[in-house]
């Protein structure tokens, strides 16, 4: 990289930094970063290229897909479904090692496959588990650190809304970024609930004893408080791997059950329907606010040649590819500290991709990749937002839930190696089937 394009590169980058820790919205950073660098570095009139940009980010229709499974996500959180699940899986786990702190970890996989939010899927179930295990005695710092984890499988279980935006700026199918979710959120899952097991055989007490018991009988009876989330997931991801719908489709399908189901269970009317859709209109709008900003940023970035120059300069380096992502993971933990996970991904997207590519990896894998990363962002203090939530539920301070997390965090980075060395665990299924 030459000095001319080393001395606008800092300048672009220092600039986003201070506005960022001047507290400016993510957003209006990226914008006034993208408008600064056009102005003062490129001949091109910045306004027409601010609306343009705009205007081509949010015309895409596969965003329509978005504020549907945010909206899902908040009828469900208000729908009595942690209950449910909470009901259904007691009779299951009792007697094992670890006992009900695996609660967590199955309840947070089976709402993600219906929620598409990290924090959505924490708050969810949290509200039933976290005042449950502690009126039984259980570990609390266990308690928090495992809901901490597994609630972040609500990124990488489909349906995912940071999928939705990866696919969309990456270009490739949402479909197939959903199904290539599957096997690395179970393996994620299975990961936990291993360790879980494994420190109820090492430290029996952190699941205190019960003299309670279940048939067969019971466990049985119990399946059914299971059919709602197993409608669910088959009725959107059901459609989008039948071929039936497309995710916008299966996203309108995915509001309509949640509907139904708070209806059934007698948790919604006006009021609730109104704080629902209030709140998607808010999470949608900051998320895109996110993604227009980094889409015309990248605009200017690549106008600049910016993006260009630092691929060359990082393949001129002749990193082999495990090096390579290797020194991507440090990047990303590094920003997971200072930066939520939607702008992790639209703000590097522009420059990580094409490194990424020509080292030989397929785009489908990386968006894998970058969501455990985004994950490990949910739970790294000062900005994690799971942190944030688990904080709401419980009064305790945020470094100790993040100490609390930690373990998780590590088992994090242990899936994430994993998908590394052996990237047909994501890709099997893509590879495998055809959808939209």
């Amino acid at each position: 990289m030459d000095a001319t394009m080393m001395n606008m590169s800092l300048v672009v980058f220092g600039i986003l930094f201070a506005t960022l820790a001047w507290g400016v919205w993510v957003g209006f950073s990226l914008i006034i970063v993208g408008f600064v660098g056009m102005v003062f570095f490129s001949a091109l009139p910045a306004g027409n290229n601010i609306a343009s940009s705009i205007w081509a980010t949010v015309e895409k229709w596969e965003y329509v897909a978005l504020p549907l499974f945010i909206l899902m996500g908040e009828i469900l959180y208000r729908s009595g479904i942690s209950e449910k699940l909470f009901n259904a899986l007691v009779p299951w786990l009792h007697r094992l090692p670890g006992g009900l702190l695996l609660m967590n970890i199955l309840s947070c996989t089976l709402f993600a496959a219906v929620s598409g939010s990290s924090a959505a899927t924490t708050a969810t179930v949290g509200r039933i588990t976290l005042a449950e295990l502690d009126r039984l005695g259980y570990d609390k710092r266990l308690a928090m650190g495992s809901l901490a984890g597994a609630g972040t499988l609500g990124f990488l279980i489909p349906p995912s809304l940071v999928m939705i935006v990866y696919a969309i700026l990456a270009e490739v199918s949402i479909g197939k970024m959903f199904m290539a979710g599957i096997l690395p959120g179970l393996l994620l899952s299975g990961i936990y609930c291993f360790y879980i097991i494994y420190r109820g055989i090492r430290n029996p007490e952190i699941a205190p004893k019960t003299d309670k018991s279940y048939t067969w009988k019971d466990r049985a009876a119990a399946m059914k408080d299971l059919a709602p989330t197993a409608a669910l997931i088959l009725m959107v991801l059901g459609s989008i791997y039948g071929g039936v719908a497309t995710p916008t489709e299966a996203a309108a399908l995915g509001v309509f059950g949640a509907f139904l189901f708070a209806l059934i269970n007698r948790r919604m009317n006006t009021r609730i329907l109104m704080d629902c859709l209030v709140n998607a209109v808010k999470t949608n709008a900051m998320i895109m606010l996110i993604v227009v900003g980094a889409s015309f940023l990248s605009r200017v970035m690549g106008f600049l040649g910016i993006p260009a120059a630092i691929t060359k300069s990082i393949t001129q380096m002749d990193l082999s590819p495990y090096t390579l992502m290797i020194l991507l993971g440090v990047v990303y933990v590094i920003l997971g500290c200072l930066l939520d996970g939607f702008s992790m991904v639209v703000m590097t997207l522009p420059i990580a991709l094409p490194m990424v590519t020509a080292a030989g990896f397929d785009p489908i894998w990386f968006g894998i990749y970058l969501v455990l990363m985004v994950e490990l962002a949910q739970i790294t203090p000062p900005v994690g937002f799971n942190l944030f939530v688990i904080q709401g539920l419980t009064r305790e301070p945020i470094m100790k839930i993040a100490y609390y997390s930690l373990p998780f965090f590590f088992l994090m980075l242990l899936a994430t190696a994993i998908l590394t060395v052996f990237p047909e665990i994501a890709l099997f299924l893509p590879n495998m089937m055809t959808v939209k």
